[in-house]
């Protein structure tokens, strides 16, 4: 059976006992699930479009554009929403990447807000007594993974830019949900679940965890303090976390966990303006993120690894498209593991590793009748000038795969938003700022434990991200905005979307949830149901390793643009209780 019938998907209702400020609907889901709105998971408009991982989001975002909006207003209003219906996976304690289509002047630019090591940080931080690294479930939740959080200073320089309505207005229905409360979903319960033990380390158990008992599904969460914080942010602005007191107590819980990030890191921190990186493929092009995100680089070689084996020439469930998936995913992820890094302190080789003829050399190892059984990284400086500043070993880490959150805008002035944002883990690190309510992120494990590598922690460096909002262009027209969460999942997702839309021409929502795989090496290997088992039966009889059980990868946001079913066509996926809201 295909993923989409698998993934739990959403139709919903709305507990009629909430906000005052969003209509409840009585409509039921066939699998029974709380949210908080009667919306779809696909819609379609000619005036605007939503699409993110929580129907309250979707909603006060779709309200910002029928009030006069664009694209950038709605966002904000959406990363707010989403830190106060989905605070285990973004919000003011983490960062992301915003990238921005401006149709007036047809330019992209992208808000970088990752998170920085702070000053106090040291290359061996993750390594134990005897120089191995500490294991990653200890690592991820002390106070030296905090980063500095970048999401508030980036929404306040995007609407600067971009924006047309004050932060205070935009945060407004955020701060009325948090005070009111809502209607826990079956992601949320799961997340609280499955992380109690973490949660009840901090103040986050009084939230979640009240008296030791994991909030479930359909039980209503009230976030007072985060209302208070996002009160103090509409009367201070950003000030409030970076020079007041929110950044005190930020700085003073990190150091109770063990870790440097201090007042200053706070107002020294700030974001970056980028330009995406650029890519054909099939005639598009494509544009997505430049380091310190890896996304947009191996998103690319990976497209232009697979550009010459015309894999529409076979049926889209068969063992020859996953094998040449597979193939191409080895070579980028072990090029990745050594040459990706925050270019203000390495130097990493895109144009090498994007060159036509390291990618012809490249695609020499790739046999559609035979696994590639040692893929290593190749040498991209022989295509481009300078030689690296680091060691080129890969440096081996055991990392669990983090999560996040991806949304997407369009507006009627035909502004497009691509926003991956995060805390990395869900819940982050499991800390939350007491007397504050929102979590921090544990972005610095992003950074690779053992030192020497590209990816080695320096104090304000950024840490190597795969998030990969990207934008799809043809004859200079947006077609598509697409994004996932995932981590390292994150880029093959995304690339997934790209080929089952460009490739086999799929419908958008078709497009999503046709089942993926991810591998990053040949010993690394996850599928999402749907895959027959005669495909996965012959891959693993040429010697890959998928596993017997499947699992959700990624949780794909996407808006078609003057597609045949209108200006805009939203599809959230259903692996979480997304909504995609259309503005006519």
């Amino acid at each position: 059976m295909n993923t989409f019938f698998r993934k739990t998907f959403f139709a919903a209702v709305i507990a009629g006992l909430l906000t005052g400020f969003l209509p409840a609907s009585s409509n039921a889901s066939p699998k029974g699930n709380h949210s908080h709105l009667s919306t779809s998971q696909v819609d379609v408009g000619n005036k605007g479009m939503v699409v993110s991982a929580t129907p309250y989001a979707s909603k006060i975002g779709a309200d910002v554009l029928k009030k006069g909006g664009n694209a950038v207003d709605a966002a904000a209003a959406i990363q707010f929403a989403l830190n106060t219906t989905e605070p285990m996976m973004s919000g003011i304690g983490g960062g992301g990447f915003m990238m921005v289509y401006d149709a007036k002047r047809k330019k992209t630019t992208i808000v970088d807000s990752r998170e920085r090591a702070p000053a106090g940080a040291s290359t061996d931080m993750f390594l134990d007594s005897n120089g191995e690294p500490i294991p990653f479930a200890k690592r991820h939740i002390q106070g030296n993974a905090v980063g500095v959080p970048g999401t508030l200073k980036g929404l306040d320089a995007a609407l600067r830019r971009f924006g047309t309505m004050p932060m205070k207005k935009l945060i407004a229905p955020s701060v009325k949900l948090a005070d009111h409360g809502f209607t826990i979903d079956s992601v949320l319960a799961k997340a609280i679940a499955d992380n109690k033990e973490k949660l009840m380390r901090s103040a986050a158990g009084k939230v979640f965890v009240p008296n030791g008992v994991p909030l479930k599904e359909g039980d209503k969460l009230v976030q007072k303090d985060l209302a208070k914080t996002f009160r103090m942010i509409q009367k201070e602005g950003p000030d409030a976390l970076y020079k007041g007191k929110i950044g005190t107590a930020l700085a003073k819980e990190v150091q109770k966990y063990g870790g440097s990030l201090s007042k200053k890191d706070l107002r020294k921190y700030d974001i970056t303006w980028d330009k995406p990186i650029y890519g054909d493929y099939k005639g598009y092009e494509i544009a997505s993120m430049p380091p310190p995100s890896s996304g947009g680089i191996f998103l690319l070689q990976m497209l232009k690894l697979l550009d010459s084996y015309n894999l529409s020439s076979y049926s889209a469930d068969s063992w020859q498209k996953y094998h040449l998936l597979s193939e191409a995913m080895h070579l980028s992820y072990a090029d990745r593991a050594v040459y990706a890094g925050d270019p203000e302190f390495v130097k990493v080789p895109v144009k090498g590793l994007l060159d036509p003829r390291y990618i012809a050399e490249r695609q020499k190892l790739i046999s559609l009748n035979k696994v590639n059984t040692s893929p290593k990284a190749g040498d991209p400086w022989k295509y481009q000038n300078g030689k690296p500043n680091y060691d080129e070993a890969a440096k081996a880490d055991s990392k669990a795969i983090g999560q996040t959150t991806h949304f997407t805008v369009a507006d009627k002035w035909g502004n497009i938003v691509s926003y991956t944002t995060t805390i990395e883990q869900v819940f982050g690190t499991g800390i939350m700022v007491p007397g504050y309510g929102f979590m921090l992120n544990n972005e610095l494990t992003d950074f690779d434990a053992v030192p020497g590598g590209a990816n080695e922690v320096h104090p304000n460096k950024r840490p190597l991200s795969s998030m990969s909002p990207t934008i799809v262009f043809k004859n200079g027209k947006p077609v598509l905005s697409v994004g996932s969460p995932g981590g390292p999942t994150i880029i093959a997702s995304v690339l997934q979307t790209i080929i089952n839309k460009l490739d086999y021409g799929m419908e958008l929502k078709k497009a999503i949830e046709e089942p993926r795989i991810y591998t990053s090496s040949l010993s690394t290997y996850s599928r999402e149901s749907g895959i027959p088992e005669e495909t996965i039966g012959k891959l693993n009889s040429m010697g890959h390793h998928f596993t017997a059980d499947p699992e959700e990868i990624g949780n794909v946001q996407a808006i078609e643009i003057n597609g045949k079913d209108g200006r805009y066509k939203g599809a959230a996926d259903s692996s979480r209780n997304g909504a995609a809201i259309g503005i006519h």
